[in-house]
């Protein structure tokens, strides 16, 4: 078939540098094609088309935005049903990272591919024909091409592409390149494979279709998938969310989306992201269709954020917000829920609209407020934990969802608690009284102090009314004075239980602060904290004068001073009663004159026959100890002593016959004279 001087070798050799030709000629620089990779080779060159990286000018959001390719990284497309991540920023470190890394990768592939770029062809060199395999020679494979013309594949194709040997009569296509060579028609084998590649891929492209690929190189920003051409993979294509390891995806087969195709320049740009977020939005709308608010629903946890957890349901995500966690207190969502751990939720509330999930985890469960009246009645003391600790008190956990707060005012019977902290911190278990419950506000009022003994009590079980106690003057007010018995012990000296005899207008006059005061409880309000001491009640000299005396009974007194309205009388030292004018004389005898011995003028010298200095004889006829007031009577007095006289008069009148009443009433005027 080959003479010497139709050797294949010097043909092959002959078109070696004649044959680095290309479909579309190289753009000017600086063109808006001069960045994009050619995926063409030179049939001569010892490299196959398969090693031939394919790349699309960097892949920048501008670009991808033009494109079918997304600019965006795989977490910034995604609609979140609940609220917008939280890793906001480090995916858009990530995005960014990505960006500069496919960018790099672009301008790799953009030297690469620069080195395969092929000139236009001429029409009629572009023709494929198909032919059968005449021999194989080491210089390439003799084709007959009908008309007793042959031609020669030169072997330099061959280098990853075989021809099938077995079968002699095998036909296969080839492009004409317009060469002749040592008798030769010069053809290409990879170039015919090449154009029903592109064949394929436009049509693919037009239609959407998928393409099977083999990850065949790792390149700054991607991959290089082999789809029958170089393409170019960019990273943040490959999965919905940024793939860490992509060496590991080298000699996989991936289906891939093309999303841009320059046939001209041999810029092919695919997508496996496209795909996946095809079938993520399929699932998303037909799940969609079967959701329902209260509804359980069964999910896996997808990223834990500061606020809560993202739950993906099965192609679309939920917000399971920290408040919905657990009906007890949680300081952190990962404390409750981990990533990737499954688990079921329920379906609080659903916008279909925005594709917006409110999910709940703790709504699977019992509320723990209902019945918790009836489980923490008022009065009730309880064990609990110390959860939480601010200004004005400490949470108390009776249990898990049941928080009561005790107020800062119910830690202490005896001090003022400045801060809780010096009281409680949490973690500590205590005993707590609950105070008020209100299950509808989901409000526990908790009481510290009233789980322990109230010293208080205790101490006025000390002081039982009556008892004479001596301490120091606390406060002084303008009522009275406080005196402090003991600790916390505080009692009220009033400033008329100071003296029975002085008014006290002045408290300061009498008390001053830190000086010692005997006094006796007078009265104790456990319900209100309040003691009343009495200074005078000590030296109760009209106790021991009650004691002694009673309604009806004649004792002496000297008239101390005169009133308007009567003339007080001293009955022992400290002791004043009053005898009202009524009670001095008859009214007949005291509207006898001009106002008889009521003067309208000057100081008071006399109450009828009661003078100040004096000392005369009065009837008791009123008594009352609880506000030391003592009546009396001087007319009832001396009405008495007549009939006292009389009735002594008439028992010696029996040993005398010749006695008469009249004789008495002398004798009675007589001894007054005297």
């Amino acid at each position: 078939m080959f003479s010497d001087h139709d050797d294949p070798s010097n043909a092959a050799a002959a078109a070696a540098p004649e044959s680095n030709t290309s479909e579309a000629s190289a753009p000017e620089p600086g063109s808006p094609d001069s960045t994009a990779l050619s995926l063409t080779e030179q049939p001569g060159s010892a490299k196959a088309a398969p090693e031939i990286p394919a790349a699309s000018a960097p892949v920048s959001a501008p670009m991808a935005a033009s494109q079918d390719v997304p600019a965006t990284p795989p977490h910034a497309s995604e609609s979140h049903t609940a609220s917008p991540t939280t890793g906001a920023e480090s995916a858009a470190a990530a995005e960014s990272a990505a960006a500069e890394e496919e960018a790099a990768g672009s301008e790799e592939m953009s030297k690469l591919m620069q080195e395969f770029e092929e000139k236009q062809e001429a029409a009629a060199s572009r023709e494929l024909i198909e032919v059968k395999v005449v021999a194989y020679t080491e210089h390439g494979v003799v084709v007959d091409l009908g008309g007793k013309t042959e031609g020669l594949i030169p072997a330099a194709e061959f280098a990853e592409t075989e021809i099938p040997r077995p079968d002699p009569e095998a036909k296969i296509e080839v492009q004409r390149t317009g060469e002749h060579k040592d008798g030769y028609e010069i053809v290409s084998y990879q170039r015919a494979l090449r154009r029903r590649a592109w064949e394929k891929i436009e049509a693919a492209f037009q239609a959407k279709e998928t393409i099977t690929g083999k990850v065949v190189d790792r390149i700054k920003g991607g991959l290089v998938v082999d789809i029958g051409v170089r393409a170019f993979l960019p990273g943040s294509q490959f999965d919905l969310r940024p793939t860490p390891d992509l060496d590991a995806l080298v000699g996989t087969e991936v289906q891939v989306r093309v999303t841009k195709l320059n046939r001209r320049r041999g810029n092919v740009v695919v997508s496996r992201r496209a795909l996946l977020e095809e079938e993520l939005h399929a699932k998303r709308a037909t799940l969609m269709e079967t959701l329902s608010e209260g509804q359980m629903v069964h999910g896996h946890v997808k990223n834990v954020t500061e606020y809560g957890a993202f739950v993906d349901l099965g192609g679309i995500d939920g917000l399971l917000h920290l408040t919905d966690l657990s009906w007890g207190r949680v300081r952190h969502p990962s404390d409750v829920v981990k990533p990737e751990q499954e688990i079921d939720v329920v379906i609080l509330k659903f916008d279909k609209e925005k594709q917006r999930i409110s999910l709940g985890l703790k709504q699977l469960i019992q509320d723990p407020w209902a019945g918790a009246a009836e489980r923490y009645p008022a009065g009730g003391k309880y064990h609990g934990k110390v959860v939480g600790v601010v200004d004005y008190g400490a949470f108390v956990e009776l249990e898990q969802g049941i928080e009561g707060l005790v107020h800062v005012s119910e830690m202490s019977w005896t001090k003022k608690v400045q801060h809780p902290s010096k009281v409680v911190k949490v973690g500590d278990e205590v005993d707590v009284v609950v105070l008020d419950i209100k299950p509808s506000d989901r409000r526990v009022s908790l009481g510290l102090k009233q789980a322990q003994p109230d010293p208080w009590l205790l101490t006025a079980a000390k002081y039982p009314v009556g008892t004479i106690v001596t301490g120091k003057v606390r406060n002084i007010a303008e009522f009275g004075a406080f005196v402090e018995i003991e600790d916390g012990f505080d009692g009220l000296v009033h400033v008329g239980d100071v003296s029975w005899t002085g008014r006290v207008k002045n408290p300061h006059e009498v008390f001053k602060r830190g000086e010692p005061v005997t006094a006796k409880v007078l009265k104790i309000d456990a319900e209100n904290r309040r003691v009343s001491l009495g200074m005078k009640q000590v030296n109760d000299i009209w106790g021991e004068w009650f004691k002694q005396h009673k309604v009806g009974q004649l004792v002496k007194g000297k008239v101390s001073r005169i009133a308007t309205f009567g003339a007080f009388v001293e009955l022992g030292e400290n002791i004043e009663a009053l005898c009202h004018n009524t009670e001095i004389e008859d009214r007949k005898r005291r509207d006898e004159g001009a106002g008889g011995y009521r003067p309208t003028t000057g100081p008071l010298k006399s109450a009828g026959p009661l003078e100040p200095g004096k000392e005369y004889e009065f009837k008791i006829i009123k008594i009352s100890p609880e506000t030391r007031r003592i009546g009396l009577s001087y007319r009832a007095a001396v009405k008495q002593v007549e009939r006292r006289e009389i009735e002594q008069y008439r028992s010696a009148s029996k040993s005398s016959s010749t006695a008469t009443i009249g004789d008495a009433l002398k004798s009675k005027l007589s001894a007054r004279q005297t």
